[in-house]
């Protein structure tokens, strides 16, 4: 499936139906009177959280959105139908933004709904305009027309847990490890160039979701690489790993990665920094990473926690796990003291 996290919609609701003019004719009833209905109301356009979901693709190629017309009122004071509403379905972290970017609405929740576009008011039938002086109206209300307007829709991921790192860096590997996600793994840069996320389980009651993310390099707040597409879905992330390696880069190094990753987000938005996090140095079981992990584990360990690991061997992977674990309890998401992973 394809990964798509913006579109933008022309989107309509229904017209109101018009209210209709008729008078009462029935044998052995002299001057029945008006009895024309009411005109149904015309469909809402309303946009609907669907947690099985996670992608806009669906909408890609139904960029109009257009609710139905209420039906006209009918004699006998018959109500016309209202127009059947419009329910476009998005995934949770869909941001709704007008033709000048303006921030319109966020759905977050599951299932959870708004009207986007009000369906117009059906018109009045001749029977609401009779008084004694006017016994026999003979006008009726046209309905209300519908809204229309053009929207933007933007994804950006709700995710617990978001790996941050360089291409091959182990991002993919990690997620594939630890979760049923099956990101591409390959041995060359930007093997991932859309997120993935994976649902981690703790234990019966508990689990979180975590993002594999396209790898980051340096000058991605300016829009290199991949760029703001990465950037923004990092956003509503509760917890950020910094994933490592050795990589022989010009004047690349443990440190110097973490520092320019860190880096990049601050260029992004200051506030990211203030994120919890952890760092973590994958592929310690190559031996060239073992050469280098004792004098990097000290000048890293200045900015936080370190944990070497390895998703081929295992070693250090449960350390790891767990101390994600603890760090999304920080964050009130549990309130089990066992976070063993």
């Amino acid at each position: 499936m394809k990964f798509i996290d913006e579109v933008e919609l022309q989107i309509r609701s229904g017209n109101g139906g018009s209210g209709i003019v008729s008078f009462r004719r029935e044998k052995f009833v002299p001057f029945g009177g008006p009895d024309g209905g009411d005109g149904g109301r015309g469909g809402h356009v309303i946009l609907k959280v669907d947690p099985n979901l996670a992608t806009l693709v669906d909408l890609r190629y139904q960029q109009k959105q257009y609710a139905r017309n209420g039906r006209p009122g009918e004699g006998s004071q018959c109500t016309g139908a209202d127009g059947e509403d419009k329910i476009i379905r998005v995934p949770a972290g869909t941001q709704v933004l007008d033709e000048h970017g303006t921030l319109l609405h966020d759905l977050i929740h599951a299932d959870q709904e708004i009207v986007i576009a009000k369906g117009g008011r059906g018109g009045k039938g001749n029977m609401n305009f009779a008084t004694p002086s006017r016994r026999t109206p003979d006008f009726a209300q046209p309905g209300e027309e519908g809204e229309e307007l053009t929207v933007t829709l933007s994804l950006k991921l709700l995710a617990d847990v978001s790996l941050i790192g360089f291409p091959n860096a182990g991002k993919s590997t990690l997620i594939r490890t630890v979760s049923n996600a099956k990101p591409r793994v390959a041995d060359f840069p930007f093997t991932t160039i859309k997120p993935h996320l994976g649902v981690i389980r703790v234990d019966e009651d508990r689990s979180y979701v975590m993002a594999d993310m396209p790898g980051l390099i340096e000058g991605a707040s300016e829009g290199i690489g991949l760029g703001l597409r990465f950037l923004k879905h990092i956003e509503r992330t509760g917890v950020f790993v910094f994933l490592l390696t050795r990589d022989y880069g010009e004047g690349r190094g443990l440190l110097e990665d973490f520092l320019t990753l860190r880096n990049e987000l601050q260029k992004f938005d200051e506030a990211l920094l203030e994120r919890p996090f952890l760092i973590a140095i994958s592929q310690c079981d190559r031996a060239d990473v073992q050469d280098v992990l004792a004098e990097n584990l000290e000048a890293l360990s200045q900015y936080g926690d370190v944990y070497p690991f390895s998703s081929f061997s295992k070693t250090g992977l449960k350390d790891l796990m767990t101390a994600i674990s603890k760090l999304l309890m920080a964050s009130n998401r549990w309130s089990v003291e066992d976070m063993s992973w």
